[in-house]
């Protein structure tokens, strides 16, 4: 297994795009720590980003995998891109001809995927460990560690989006259309929500359903943040106004994810076993 992914690895690198992406994103990850360094200074409003509680434990935790998981298209570029290569450059015709399994082929590619997922969640996790311990409030280590089930449904967000990615790119073949279907069905999944909720269902309905669809899945793991943050819940309270949303991490919603994860990666290899390479 680690020979397999030391030669997704090596292939990777030694791709110029691929190279530049992979920097570029975890160059935006480190970036969320410059909003720590933003200051708005206009007449009599001033304020510190970092003071409003942003870099608060344990909010933080919610906060940065929400925010970071939207430069997660970096790295599916680079999954589409990966399998894209091989069928223009015809490198998976040569690694079966060299004695590579078809099985070995796509485990191989979601070794990849696992490995981009992991290492993603442990900057993510660093960073935002960094982050509190300069910027919060709190200090308990009993504060510092709870709501860590953000950081692992941000794994299993990427490891699901990142396993779509790579069943499009088997599918399509082609990097620009990939991620064309990618954005398509992102689309598709809007225009769903509004027939159903215009046609059939009230909102809460319309939710429940629309989580069993993939991408909607995945954003459900890591709901947004924003409403939670103290300053917006003191602003609702004097306007006369109650936030009451959930927003943890469910076991539910884990095991969507999950489940399309399993028929993203055995569909990848179902059509790579019927296509003539």
């Amino acid at each position: 297994m680690l020979r397999l992914l030391q030669i997704e690895f090596i292939k990777l690198w030694n791709n110029r795009a691929s190279k530049v992406l992979i920097i570029a994103y975890f160059a935006l990850l480190t970036s969320i720590a410059l909003i720590a360094a933003i200051k708005f200074d206009i007449g009599p409003v001033k304020f510190h980003l970092a003071e409003i509680g942003i870099f608060n434990f344990p909010y933080i935790w919610h906060f940065n995998t929400f925010v970071t998981g939207f430069f997660k298209l970096f790295l599916a570029i680079v999954i589409v891109s990966m399998m894209a290569n091989e069928y223009s450059n015809k490198t998976i015709k040569q690694n079966l001809i060299d004695g590579l399994s078809k099985k070995e082929f796509i485990l191989s590619k979601f070794l990849t995927v696992l490995s981009f997922a992991m290492i993603s969640t442990v900057f993510v996790f660093v960073v935002s460990l960094i982050l509190g311990l300069f910027y919060s409030d709190y200090d308990e280590l009993s504060i510092i560690f709870s709501d860590l089930e953000f950081i692992f449904a941000f794994f299993i967000k990427l490891v699901g989006f990142f396993s779509f990615c790579l069943f499009l790119g088997i599918l399509v073949k082609r990097s620009a259309f990939a991620l064309g279907f990618l954005i398509l069905w992102q689309i598709l999944e809007g225009i769903t929500r509004g027939l159903i909720r215009w046609k059939l269902f009230d909102g809460d309905t319309t939710d429940t359903i629309m989580g069993f669809f993939p991408l909607q899945s995945m954003f459900n793991l890591v709901k947004e943040p924003f409403t939670r943050l103290e300053a917006v819940q003191t602003v609702a309270d004097q306007v006369g106004e109650q936030i009451t949303l959930n927003y943890g991490v469910h076991w539910y919603e884990v095991l969507i994810v999950l489940v399309w994860t399993v028929v993203f990666i055995y569909g990848s290899y179902a059509l790579l076993k019927r296509r003539d390479l």
